[in-house]
């Protein structure tokens, strides 16, 4: 069975760096509006799945990423993987690696800086990549849990995130 090209694209993104990259991953989100928190829950699920180590850094940002900014300085990854809940006009569940450049424009998110710049932030000030995984929400009613859709989502990103690093 093929790999989705989200995860053959972050397969690519790791060989593009050092033989032993450091990478960060950064759950996006808001735990209370239901599909919004698939990011974070993404993250936690990769807290259980992965022996933590030095190359790693796996950062639940909640609403306002741009506050790990710090944390991500300190321990200057060579990637930067975002994952959000996001937008894309697919059936809820849907995952796809985006190319954060063009997002741009006032965000709509649940965010306080959209992400394009948070990007562009850490790629200039670290300089590193950063990529963004989205998985397409179903809702983000307040006080909602995932939505059986979007945790699917979730449990196949943490896997493929967890096989893609586990050969770092």
């Amino acid at each position: 069975m093929s790999r989705p090209r989200w995860q053959v694209s972050l397969q690519q993104a790791l060989r593009q760096r050092s033989d032993m990259p450091r990478v960060a991953v950064v759950g996006v989100g808001h735990d209370l509006s239901g599909d919004d928190a698939a990011g974070l829950a993404t993250v936690r699920a990769l807290e259980t799945a992965l022996e933590p180590h030095d190359r790693l850094l796996l950062v639940v940002a909640g609403p306002a990423p741009e506050n790990a900014s710090g944390l991500l300085r300190r321990f200057a990854p060579d990637l930067v993987l975002l994952i959000d809940a996001a937008q894309m006009g697919e059936p809820p569940g849907a995952v796809r690696w985006l190319d954060w450049q063009e997002l741009t424009g006032v965000s709509a998110s649940t965010h306080t800086l959209p992400l394009h710049l948070l990007a562009r932030y850490l790629m200039t000030e670290l300089g590193c990549a950063v990529s963004l995984i989205g998985i397409q929400p179903a809702a983000n009613a307040i006080d909602a849990p995932l939505s059986p859709d979007v945790q699917d989502a979730v449990e196949a990103v943490a896997a493929g995130i967890a096989a893609a690093l586990a050969d770092l």
